[in-house]
Parts: C-alpha cells; sequence; structure tokens
C-alpha cells in the first residue's frame, strides 16, 4: 500500500507540475472581498498531502494565550460531529463517509494519497454518548448500524440524525445512555451509490417545528452531469412533524455547517468551495443564508466569476448569484461551524469559531487549525484569528489530526471533534 501511494502522489505531481502553488498570503483570500487571481485549468488538481502520524501520549494541539486544552479519553471511530444535550451528555457522531464508484483517475489517486493522512480508516458509523461523573468520563454505546451519521439535533423528547442518504428520529428520555429502537425515517435525503460530499449538517429552526438540512453536491462542477445534483448543492428545510421539504437555498457546493447568528437571528452556513482551478481558487466561506437565495454553483463562484469549465453557461443564473458575507481563504476546508455565547471565554462571546479541515490541493498548506471570527451587529468584522493549531507539523510533512465538528459544552469549554486523531479535544479559560 506504501508503494501505492508513493506512485500515486509522484503521477499527481507529474500530472500537476504545471502549477507553481499559492502565490497569495491566504489573509489576503479573507474577509467580504478576497483577492481572486485568474483560474487556471489542469488536468489533475495540485496536490500535497501530509503523511499521518498519532498523536504521541501526552501531546495536544497548540492554543491561543489565555486558555488551556484537554483530552477527553474515549475510544472513537472518526469523530465528526458533537451535540451536547441538556443534561451536558456528549453524542458523538462517528462515520468516514460512504463508498463511491471511481468514475475518474483522479478519484483513484485522491482516495491513495487522502489515505495516507489518516482518513482513510473505517468509521464508526455510531453515535457514542460521553458523560462526565465527577470528573470521570463514562462512554456508551448510545446509537449503532447508522449510515455515515453527521449532523444531530434535539427537538423536545425527539432526537434527530441526518444519515448520509436519510434523515431519521429516535424517541430520547433524558438521562438514557443507550437507544435501541429502530429509527423512524423522517424523509430521504440525496444518496444513492454516487455519493460524494455525504456529510449532511443539521439544525432545528428556534421553536423546533422546522430542520435545516445542508446537502452537498455530488461532484466538483457538474462532471457526472447535472441529473447527479438534483436538489443537492443546497438548504433543505424539513418539516419536522410531517417529514415534507422544500429548497430553503441553493447554490452552495458543499453547506457543511449550519447556526443561528445569535444576534440577528439569521440562518449562517459555512461551505467548501470547487477544486482544480488553483492553489488560490476557489476561497471557502461563511454566509447568511437567504430563503430562496442562489450563491452561484456551478456557473459561478464567490457572486458572479464565471467558471468558463461548466456546460451548458448559464448566464441567466450567474445573474442571480449572491455573493458570501466572509472568504475563509482557500481550501481550508470548513467543516465545523459554532456561535460562542458562554462566559468561560468572555475574549470570544458572541463570535464564530470555524473548523478548518484542511487542504489537499494547495500548496502550501492551508488550514488545519480552529479559528475564531469577530462578529459585530450580526456580521464578521476583521481577520480569523487562529485559536487552536499545531494539527500540522512545522515542516507540513506530518498531520497529527484534524478539526471537524464543534460544540458548547454546559460549562462554557469548547468542544473539538478530531476524526483523523480519533479524539474530542476541550478548549477553556486557563485557571
Amino acid at each position: 500500500m506504501k508503494l501505492r501511494i508513493l506512485s500515486a502522489v509522484s503521477l499527481a505531481a507529474l500530472l500537476s507540475a504545471c502549477d507553481s502553488g499559492s502565490s497569495l498570503d491566504p489573509q489576503k483570500q479573507t474577509g467580504p472581498n478576497p483577492e481572486l487571481p485568474e483560474a487556471q485549468n489542469f488536468f489533475m488538481p495540485p496536490m500535497q498531502v501530509p503523511e499521518g502520524t498519532p498523536w504521541k501520549t501526552g501531546e495536544t494541539p497548540k492554543v491561543a494565550d489565555g486558555l488551556k486544552i484537554e483530552r477527553i479519553p474515549a475510544k472513537l471511530m472518526h469523530p465528526r460531529q458533537l451535540y451536547v444535550l441538556p443534561n451536558g451528555d456528549v453524542l458523538v457522531a462517528e462515520a468516514n463517509g460512504v463508498k463511491n464508484p471511481v468514475t475518474a483517475p483522479k478519484q483513484l489517486i485522491m482516495g491513495l494519497v487522502q489515505k495516507s493522512s489518516g482518513k482513510g480508516a473505517p468509521g464508526g458509523n455510531r453515535i457514542s454518548l460521553l458523560r462526565n461523573v465527577n470528573g470521570k468520563w463514562e462512554q456508551h454505546l448510545f446509537i449503532e448500524n447508522l449510515n455515515a451519521p453527521f449532523g444531530m439535533q434535539l427537538i423536545g423528547n425527539t432526537l434527530y440524525v441526518a444519515n448520509a442518504d436519510s434523515l431519521v428520529k429516535f424517541p430520547y428520555q433524558t438521562g438514557q445512555t443507550e437507544i435501541r429502537t429502530a429509527p423512524e425515517e423522517v424523509t430521504a435525503l440525496p444518496g444513492g451509490e454516487l455519493n460524494h460530499h455525504w456529510t449532511k449538517a443539521l439544525l432545528a429552526s428556534q421553536d423546533g417545528s422546522k430542520l435545516y438540512v445542508g446537502v452537498g453536491s455530488n461532484s466538483n462542477i457538474t462532471e457526472n452531469g447535472l441529473g447527479a445534483e438534483y436538489q443537492r448543492a443546497a438548504v433543505w428545510e424539513v418539516n419536522a412533524a410531517s417529514g415534507a421539504s422544500r429548497i430553503y437555498a441553493s447554490g452552495i457546493r458543499n453547506p457543511t455547517g449550519l447556526q443561528w447568528e445569535p444576534q440577528s437571528g439569521k440562518l449562517w452556513a459555512i461551505a467548501n468551495e470547487r477544486d482544480e482551478i488553483g492553489s488560490d481558487l476557489v476561497p471557502d466561506y461563511m454566509t447568511s443564508v437567504q430563503d430562496n437565495g442562489f450563491y452561484g454553483w456551478p456557473w459561478s463562484y464567490f457572486g458572479q466569476h464565471v467558471d468558463d469549465r461548466v456546460r451548458p453557461q448559464r448566464p441567466d443564473m450567474v445573474a442571480k448569484a449572491i455573493k458570501p458575507d466572509y472568504a475563509l481563504s482557500s481550501h481550508v476546508a470548513p467543516l465545523g461551524l459554532l456561535f460562542y455565547g458562554a462566559d468561560n471565554m468572555p475574549q470570544y462571546r458572541g463570535g464564530a469559531f470555524i473548523s478548518e479541515h484542511g487542504s489537499w490541493n494547495r500548496t502550501p498548506l492551508n488550514g488545519y487549525k480552529v479559528v475564531w471570527v469577530k462578529f459585530e451587529n450580526g456580521m464578521p468584522v476583521g481577520k480569523p484569528q487562529p485559536v487552536v493549531t499545531g494539527f500540522l507539523t512545522d515542516d507540513e510533512k506530518n498531520v497529527r489530526g484534524l478539526p471537524v465538528g464543534l460544540a458548547t459544552d454546559n460549562q462554557g469549554g469548547v468542544l473539538i471533534a478530531d476524526d483523523a486523531g480519533d479524539a474530542i479535544w476541550r478548549i477553556s479559560a486557563a485557571q
């Protein structure tokens, strides 16, 4: 396998040799008006994938001044998303996607090189429950036999779980440590044999009557055909009681996290943008999400910048494309969004934490950290501030972990799911 990975990396380097890497400081691609260079085209995208290396005993990520970090002891299989129940129990969705058919050489190479970074281990297809009892953490197998679960939401006594292909629900009673009843399907979600961007983010409305689901595209820019994109690259609105659904917003390539901005009450999303047009394109972003809004994918990016690769062209759709509110820099792969409202770390109250899973198609690498963005009057201001780093070694040769889901615990600490490190980290104010 090692030889196959090295061969794949060598082939990728050969096919993308014309790419000279990034020419921009990543900070210049953050905020409401990122610099956007000319698009490039490659038969193979540029690739740089660090080797995965386990966290050593006692080793942790680095945190900003005034904070401390600890590891919650648990045996996990690709922890992805986190959800804190009202009684303080922590739910951990464990999954590593679904198997997709290889339809192009690029996908084979991508699969091989990404495994080298620690992303290829099997996921648990389950939800674990972590409970702190007098300072000691217990782990319980809460729900098993799921299909790549990601988003979780509790409404009353009903727990909703977004699988890779369905939204399901379970009865829940406060304090229980396992659910063995069969899931009840609320609605099917786009899935099938071909199910790229399988993660399904989930968020309940303020009154609990609706659920919002982030559904990613089935390709980079519709290379699998427009038919494969039916009802994808969108945020769904689902009636929690009936399962009836509609497309709330579209043209968002991969909305991996959804949250309510506390001051304005508006829905916000993070999104992974398209690939294969250069190390500095296209910036991933976070944005408020308008009802019936269209955000450009696949015909344009960051507003009305046309992607010439997409056929047929649709000037009528480009004209409707809404510019995202805030760029996060190119290829950082944001997978977790959390508006922080607790008192434990008052310097971060009101702003947004974003976990950046990290690039594989950019030189030098980008992401691999948790950042914080200040909000004023319901809008982001300033530059992203690094809060948790050290997932990637300084020489960019090794990656220890990859941050994904974020949640605030009942004591005001922030929990971070690390899927490559099979860990849950907790940051809080240093005492």
